[in-house]
């Protein structure tokens, strides 16, 4: 009876993972699918304390400890979670996918005993133990280093001479030790599983050093697939249905996320996996640019937006530091109520993690449908009266569509510069997060305005209101 009930409980928690999911892909009914999701966590969680039973048919143990951890992990995810900033939700997203990592590396070395122990060793557990081995240690050390990036801590992508081979040999050593551990877990030596686990660990950080820039997004999107996949070999290993079908789904939309990254990086998931993030070529964006940058006043600029027809409005990563979401929103409310269309060009890898600019519009209730996507928005932008370009960067600038020795050549970008007049609200001419020039700022139909993005566009805010 009891593991009847075990089941239903696993079904149902792997239902509303599934339904939650589906939710999650419209902010409407986003909040309603994590509540469910998190429903079926707990409804997972709570059926394996008072319902698993051992091969020996023996209740889980140690039920004050788990408590205990559950309570410690609870308060410091809720804590966490209504504390965090927007602009630092992309390191918070790296640093829970790794204690997720985590908690898989850790599962495969404390039930890689009970295997060695074991008179049948069956191949398919012993897979089993070292792939959540292998990978969560991988994910847990990548996401790290990632979070360490995102966070500022590490400002450098060091790249070793001959990384890329000394990456695979890493990786065939780790590969090669995750066999032999399988086929002879009685006979290996002490010492070696725990090799394994450094060099996993090794390799994480090595994979994601040399990795900067525009990058990030797609190394996010990718850990989290690997996370995904550790845990579902975890619910091989313990026969656990809703860890299954979380870590699978995780897996699977990590890694569909990954290739909708590559695709917007124009990047192959082969360069991913190969480590090749980092940039190339000689980095003369602004080769044969003539010009000068021009600025616009705040009064000059509300005008302009005032009595144009349509006003498309390019978010980055400016303005998540300057949290301006809710200034912008204001701004562009005013802005329609005086007939001006509307509308937010979202690039897929504008911020620091996939959809970050589109959770940060949501946060200030932003219209869903006046988000719209870089195939959908790049056709309407020649028609365009005005772009006001707010925080962004390599994702506007036209070098990737003719610099060859540009290192964002070939990237998909946003085509403001094609608008009629394009202002850019950035602190200075410094370059974006590739760390190279924007061709954009010197073109003739565009404009700087210089300053925060919050206080520029409450500046804004009110001159259009005293027109």
């Amino acid at each position: 009876m009891e593991h009847f009930i075990l089941d239903i409980c696993y079904l149902i928690a792997s239902v509303l993972f599934v339904i939650g999911l589906k939710m999650l892909s419209h902010p409407d009914s986003a909040r309603k699918g994590n509540l469910l999701a998190g429903f079926g966590m707990a409804a997972g969680i709570l059926a394996t304390i008072f319902f698993h039973k051992n091969d020996a048919g023996e209740p889980i143990g140690n039920l004050g400890w788990i408590i205990g951890a559950i309570i410690i992990g609870a308060v410091i995810g809720t804590l966490s979670a209504k504390k965090v900033k927007m602009t630092a939700m992309p390191q918070m997203v790296s640093l829970f996918n790794g204690m997720g990592g985590a908690c898989a590396a850790l599962i495969s070395l404390e039930e890689f005993s009970h295997f060695a122990a074991s008179p049948e060793h069956s191949i398919g557990t012993g897979l089993s133990i070292m792939a959540g081995l292998i990978i969560g240690s991988v994910s847990f050390s990548g996401s790290m280093i990632a979070f360490a990036k995102l966070q500022g801590i590490m400002e450098k992508s060091p790249r070793l001479p001959m990384g890329n081979i000394l990456n695979l040999l890493v990786i065939i050593a780790t590969l090669a030790g995750g066999v032999y551990l399988t086929l002879s877990p009685d006979t290996a030596p002490a010492w070696m599983l725990y090799g394994l686990f450094g060099v996993s660990l090794l390799y994480g950080i090595m994979f994601v050093v040399p990795i900067g820039g525009a990058d990030m997004p797609v190394v996010i999107s990718l850990l989290n697939s690997f996370t995904g996949m550790a845990a579902a070999f975890g619910g091989f290993l313990y026969n656990n249905q809703a860890m299954l079908t979380g870590g699978i789904l995780v897996g699977a939309a990590g890694t569909l996320l990954t290739i909708m990254m590559c695709r917007s990086m124009n990047r192959s998931l082969t360069s991913v996996l190969f480590s090749a993030f980092t940039v190339t070529g000689g980095g003369g964006s602004s080769a044969g640019v003539t010009g000068s940058v021009k600025e616009m006043s705040v009064q000059d600029a509300a005008v302009l937006m005032s009595y144009s027809n349509s006003l498309v409005i390019v978010p980055g990563y400016g303005l998540a530091v300057a949290q301006a979401q809710h200034a912008i929103h204001k701004m562009a409310s005013m802005l329609e109520e005086k007939g001006v269309k509307v509308t937010y060009a979202v690039h897929p890898v504008a911020g620091r993690m996939p959809g970050h600019m589109n959770v940060l519009l949501a946060e200030a209730n932003v219209p869903y449908e006046q988000l719209k996507d870089m195939e959908e928005i790049n056709p309407d932008f020649p028609s365009t009266d005005v772009v006001l370009v707010v925080g962004a960067n390599d994702v506007v600038n036209p070098a990737a569509r003719h610099d060859q020795s540009s290192p964002i050549y070939g990237m998909p970008i946003l085509d403001a510069d094609k608008a009629k007049t394009v202002i850019v609200m950035k602190r200075g001419m410094n370059p974006g997060y590739a760390g190279i020039e924007n061709e954009l700022f010197f073109y003739p139909n565009n404009y700087m305005l210089f300053g925060d993005a919050k206080k520029s566009i409450e500046k804004l805010t009110e001159a259009i209101g005293a027109l």
